[in-house]
């Protein structure tokens, strides 16, 4: 088993000219590629696997990142299937010289499970033995059951 606090990782990005659009800001498509990036270590450190992406569900974009911003990404499982891991993704555009942080961006990705033949393979049971845990993982369906 392990502990939703476990698959928690959060990652920051250096928001380059390379990544922006002709306004200079941060390309979509980027900010999906960390997302999915960091979400898939989650459901990695979960499952003690390594995980494919399955699903993304709706990719809420609700601010830009401006290049030469930190975009400041944190990723956890809140529920498991028999070979899958839901993570919630939220990204923020961080001010690094006064940690200030805005959401820029919100999503639950799911991830498989795979073995060596890179079939589907079972994860562990999910466990939440703390009360941040706990809220971590409302929050998440939450944010899930807004969309049904």
């Amino acid at each position: 088993m392990t502990d939703l606090l476990e698959t928690l990782i959060e990652n920051r990005e250096m928001v380059q000219p390379t990544h922006a659009n002709n306004l200079e800001t941060t390309h979509g498509g980027n900010v999906m590629l960390w997302m999915d990036e960091i979400g898939a270590m989650s459901a990695m450190r979960f499952s003690g696997e390594t995980c494919v992406t399955a699903r993304v569900d709706r990719m809420n974009f609700e601010r830009p990142i401006q290049v030469g911003d930190v975009a400041f990404i944190s990723a956890y499982v809140y529920d498991a299937g028999r070979t899958s891991a839901k993570v919630r993704l939220r990204t923020y555009r961080e001010d690094l010289r006064t940690g200030d942080r805005e959401k820029t961006t919100e999503s639950v990705f799911t991830f498989v499970a795979i073995d060596e033949d890179r079939k589907p393979t079972p994860v562990p049971e999910l466990t939440v033995s703390t009360d941040r845990g706990e809220q971590l993982r409302q929050e998440a369906l939450a944010y899930d059951s807004d969309d049904r």
